[in-house]
């Protein structure tokens, strides 16, 4: 049952998904607060044209997709500066623009192919220690602007025309607010690609949120909760071949809707729910991936043609594993 983990690159997307789940937790409980669920995933959607012109000019994907994040950020934070009720409105209008301009420079300018593919919808099991650095570095961000600001946004949040008339609320602490998005998202988006990021940040603070009354509790529950979906999310890619990103994002969204069932059910309909989500996860880890024959050493083969070499070479000689499937992109 724990066998991938034995895998070095499973154990990095462990710590990858443990890492990011210090700041998708602390983000992810400000951005319930504050409403800004929409927002956080246009960050990710909005950086597409960042990673178009980092595919097609050469330089560091995160960094191309950092800088349209910034740059969405910013604009978002200009335009609805003097009419916060138009938040909503704003952020899908620069959205919009942003997706146009990655689309043009894809198709016409640049002619971009599955490097960008990729990174739309995330691999977690190809992270480096770049990413793990970027991870740390989301969480470490994310706690120091916890601490320093996070009693202003739990004002502003709760009661905003209280806190602009004490003088709690500055334009200054939205700013920062919405750049820590930016950054939670661009880290995360190696892990679980532009379009399934706002999974990781929304959902567990989300659910968690249906059972909690303090915001620490809160937090640190999401905190716990998103590097549980992570890990149990990852583990189950890997046993039934599906993709981690889309793994994740249907776990959190599953855990959500029984969080949210336990409110308004009794608690033996929520334990019979419960129990029967176990046992479909204990099935997909009952069989093996792709094993073949043989009772000498495994080989372990990464895409499908190096498992036939492995198969003609090896003969009943070897036990063959396979990680990718027949019918699998190998990309």
């Amino acid at each position: 049952m724990l066998a991938p983990f034995h895998y070095a690159f499973v154990q990095r997307g462990v710590w990858e998904v443990l890492l990011l789940s210090g700041a998708a937790g602390l983000i992810g409980t400000w951005i319930v607060l504050r409403g800004l669920a929409f927002y956080a995933h246009a960050v990710g959607t909005a950086a597409f044209p960042g990673l178009v012109l980092a595919d097609g000019l050469g330089f560091s994907p995160i960094l191309g997709a950092f800088g349209a994040a910034v740059v969405f950020a910013l604009a978002v934070e200009a335009l609805t500066a003097s009419q916060r009720s138009e938040y909503g409105s704003f952020t899908a209008l620069v959205l919009v623009g942003a997706i146009a301009l990655g689309v043009i420079l894809a198709s016409d300018v640049f002619h971009s192919g599955a490097n960008v593919e990729t990174l739309l919808f995330g691999s977690l099991l190809l992270v480096g220690t770049r990413e793990l650095v970027l991870a740390a570095c989301a969480t470490g961000a994310a706690i120091g602007g916890t601490v320093l600001l996070g009693r202003r946004w739990l004002a502003t949040g709760f009661d905003p025309a209280n806190a602009r008339a004490l003088r709690v609320w500055t334009a200054l602490g939205d700013a920062l607010l919405l750049f820590l998005i930016a950054v939670t998202v661009v880290a995360s988006l190696s892990a679980l690609g532009a379009l399934l990021v706002a999974s990781l940040l929304v959902l567990p603070a989300a659910t968690t949120r249906l059972w909690t009354r303090r915001l620490v509790t809160w937090q640190l529950s999401s905190v716990v909760l998103a590097a549980a979906e992570g890990v149990v999310g990852l583990w189950i890619s890997v046993e039934s071949n599906a993709p981690p990103g889309a793994a994740i994002a249907v776990l959190a969204a599953g855990v959500f809707g029984i969080a949210a069932l336990g409110r308004a059910v009794r608690p033996s309909v929520l334990a019979g729910l419960a129990a029967g989500l176990l046992l479909l996860v204990g099935a997909t880890g009952c069989g093996t991936i792709g094993r073949t024959g043989g009772k000498g050493p495994t080989v372990v083969a990464t895409t499908t043609q190096i498992a036939d070499l492995v198969r003609a070479v090896g003969g009943d000689a070897v036990s063959g594993h396979e990680i990718l499937q027949p019918n699998t992109d190998p990309h």
